[in-house]
């Protein structure tokens, strides 16, 4: 960063970008990430704040570390609305957290175009599954798992969550709702699960990064304070206003606006 107007006018454009990230997390649960990552990537190859073989990786640091906010202030307003299954919670969480640990150190040890087409391929995958299994709803009538299992798959759907930068609600919304939890449940439960995502794939890019970056520059580890800071600012004040819609939007809507935003940031991480 070479002017203080520019540091400035990067705050700036993360605040916008946070702002449509807050509404996106509260609506489909899904921290943002999936926006976050690809445009915070442009927003620091822009500013120069960082080597072009690092900023995808700088991109998902902050993008967690954003999505322990935005994931706190959307959970918070889906627990009062009833949305989060908590008898289902402790089991989830504790599969994402110990995923999301171990991914946040292997990520920042990949090879950026490796995890650019990881990032790519998934949401990819998870756009196509939301798009054709039809109107939701628990007419698939399958059992929830046993809680040891339910731990198993949300240890790999954490840790791919923090490897990517994104809250979970993308990978944890769709195995939810396979298991018959109700969608705006899944979504609940998914916000409530960002915030172990991000709080556990955090510490993992802090202190993986440590090493190359410094505090004096405006960086924890891998995570950039100023994008943070932008992001933060009014993403946490948009998160509630993204859950309380949950209420009133049918879920076939949902569940289309989900997957073509998937669609969307998939085609712009390959372009870019």
């Amino acid at each position: 960063m070479k002017r203080v107007s520019d540091l400035i006018q990067l705050i700036i454009y993360c605040a916008l970008l946070g702002s449509g990230v807050g509404f996106l997390a509260g609506l489909l649960g899904i921290g943002g990430g999936l926006v976050i990552v690809p445009i915070l990537s442009i927003i620091l190859l822009h500013f120069e704040v960082l080597p072009s073989d690092q900023v995808v990786i700088g991109a998902i640091a902050t993008s967690l570390a954003s999505i322990l906010f935005t994931s706190t202030s959307s959970a918070i307003a889906h627990h009062k609305n009833g949305n989060v299954p908590w008898e289902l919670a402790p089991w989830i969480m504790t599969g994402v957290a110990l995923g999301a640990l171990i991914s946040g150190f292997m990520a920042a040890l990949l090879p950026e175009q490796v995890v650019r087409m990881v990032f790519a391929v998934s949401v990819v995958l998870m756009g196509l599954k939301m798009m054709l299994s039809g109107k939701n709803q628990a007419s698939n009538d399958r059992n929830m798992p046993s809680r040891a299992l339910l731990t198993v798959l949300t240890t790999i759907t954490g840790g791919l969550s923090a490897m990517i930068g994104i809250g979970g609600g993308a990978l944890l919304v769709p195995l939810l709702t396979f298991f018959s939890v109700d969608m705006k449940k899944a979504i609940g439960c998914a916000s409530a699960c960002g915030i172990v995502i991000a709080l556990f794939g955090s510490i993992g890019y802090v202190t993986s990064g440590s090493s190359q970056f410094a505090l004096s520059d405006g960086f924890a580890g891998f995570v950039y304070l100023p994008a943070l800071f932008g992001i933060v600012s009014t993403s946490w004040f948009t998160a509630p206003l993204g859950a309380k819609a949950t209420q009133t939007l049918p879920v076939a809507t949902i569940k289309k606006i989900f997957a073509a935003l998937l669609f969307v940031m998939a085609a712009n991480m390959v372009v870019s």
